[in-house]
């Protein structure tokens, strides 16, 4: 089981293979150094897993570590080679000023002198032996390494820390811009200059917490190249043969200072919604009782089964690389093209439903076999060509709106911006929309129904159903009649 679930990390998502020659992105994806540029020459130099592009004049680098993983894995246990002999005893040093052997260290001094020095000038100092004063030295060195390893790892686990802190400040931020928002949109357009405001108050907040965390980040890293370089430094001495060098080399080196606590990041969601919800308590009251910022703890989502629709996708519009079964309820991808498109087909990696929606309330329900796929909307004009670098173009334009699944995260896309959101563990996703309220919200149903996201907009085309998704990938329309659905506006009243 352990084995299986290494090999699948190790897997490169575009040959579907173990990688070979692994390659990182800036986003921290890995690839085969040939399967990403194949990609690149066929597709633009964007990663296939979250779409963000690769910097123009940077270079791929080779992931070493991955790549020793990779040997270790393909190689299989391997016998120990036993302790290292070591080097070979050097040639016996001379004292410089009497041509004599070298054979004691005076500790007064700090220098190797020969029996004439111990009678002319280091009569009454601190003498040693030099094969005891060395392993004096290397007692002390060793201890030294070992507190630098202390320091090394703690350093370590304070980096972690700090990456977890700043992805938390990073969700937090995406979750309380995109509450003022919907707060707002509902509001009168007068209050667009307190919208513009609060939304403004977080980004500076968001950005003064992450710039200390950029700073912590650089100190950390500074400690830790410190440490790295001085147990490198203390290895190189260790492996020393020469007595003289190592021991006037030894009493040189200074190991690092201390390391200090990880500062605490000043961000406080409290104190960002204060001064709003007392604005907006005084003007509507919308919805401020106690656990309906977007910290608090989501609420289950009861959901009835009310205008479920049963889908089919489109085959003349499928991708080249698109397979369609189940009577047009289930699209895989495939790297083996069916052919040429036709004309009416997605140049990209995408295929839309054979129904579209003018007006009504509609609901349907998407099973998807991993992450790397995309679920949206879009009005007739979607174009079916490749207009960027980017490997779709839901969302992307104002004519369509998407939700991105990523390993990690999810991103909802429209008119090119994107909110940034927490990942789900689930692949049943539910879509909900709603012309006449002018809503598009998104639902994770497993492990349990919560709402992930809602675009407001006022729709005036029919909109179809699109879907991206990575080479691999699977998505299923659900057909379920009695399928649960998010009560309408009139029945929340009622109930």
């Amino acid at each position: 089981m352990a084995a299986q679930l290494l090999e699948e990390k190790l897997t490169c998502a575009i040959c579907l293979g173990l990688y070979q020659d692994p390659v990182t992105l800036p986003c921290g994806h890995n690839f085969c150094g040939a399967c990403i540029r194949d990609w690149w020459d066929r597709c633009g130099k964007a990663c296939p897993e979250c779409r963000e592009p690769f910097p123009d004049g940077a270079e791929l680098r080779r992931n070493v570590a991955l790549s020793g993983v990779l040997e270790v894995v393909r190689a299989g246990p391997a016998r120990d080679p036993g302790p290292d002999p070591g080097p070979g005893p050097g040639p016996a040093a001379r004292c410089p000023r009497h041509g004599r052997p070298l054979e004691l260290f005076c500790r007064t001094e700090g220098r190797c002198v020969c029996s004439v020095c111990t009678v002319r000038e280091c009569r009454v100092h601190e003498r040693a032996l030099l094969d005891a004063e060395r392993l004096k030295r290397e007692a002390q060195l060793r201890a030294s390494l070992e507190v630098t390893q202390q320091q090394a790892t703690q350093a370590e686990g304070q980096l972690l820390e700090l990456h977890k802190q700043s992805s938390q400040i990073q969700n937090s931020a995406c979750i309380l811009a995109s509450w003022v928002s919907g707060k707002f949109s509902s509001l009168l357009q007068a209050l667009e200059i307190q919208h513009t405001a609060a939304l403004r108050s977080i980004e500076v907040a968001k950005t003064q917490a992450l710039a200390q965390a950029r700073d912590e980040e650089q100190r950390l890293r500074g400690h830790l190249e410190a440490v790295a370089r001085h147990g490198c430094r203390i290895r190189e001495l260790l492996e020393q043969v020469d007595e003289q060098t190592f021991l006037q080399e030894s009493q040189l080196l200074q190991p690092p200072g201390p390391l200090g606590p990880l500062t605490p990041l000043q961000w406080d969601e409290d104190q960002q919604l204060g001064d709003l919800k007392q604005l907006l308590s005084r003007l509507c009251g919308l919805l401020l009782e106690e656990g309906s910022h977007p910290g608090a703890p989501a609420k289950p989502v009861d959901l009835a089964p009310v205008d479920y629709r049963n889908l089919t996708f489109d085959p003349v519009s499928a991708n080249r690389h698109f397979y369609l079964s189940r009577q047009d309820q289930q699209v895989k991808h495939c790297r083996q093209s069916r052919g040429p498109g036709g004309p009416g087909s997605f140049e990209l990696w995408q295929v839309q439903c054979a129904q579209s929606f003018q007006a009504g309330h509609h609901y349907w329900e998407v099973r998807a076999s991993d992450h790397s796929v995309t679920l949206g909307v879009s009005y007739p004009q979607l174009p079916r060509c490749r207009l960027g670098p980017h490997t779709d173009n839901i969302g992307r334009g104002p004519c369509s709106w998407g939700l991105c699944v990523q390993e990690d995260s999810l991103q909802a896309w429209h008119n090119g911006e994107a909110q940034r959101l927490p990942g789900v563990s689930g692949r049943l996703l539910g879509m909900d929309l709603d012309l006449a309220s002018g809503c598009l919200t998104f639902y994770s149903l497993e492990p349990q129904t919560q709402p992930l996201y809602t675009f407001h907009a006022l729709f005036n085309q029919p909109l179809t159903p699109v879907f991206w998704l990575l080479e691999g990938r699977t998505l299923t329309l659900c057909h379920q009649p009695g399928a649960v659905f998010p009560p309408g506006p009139q029945e929340e009243v009622l109930s």
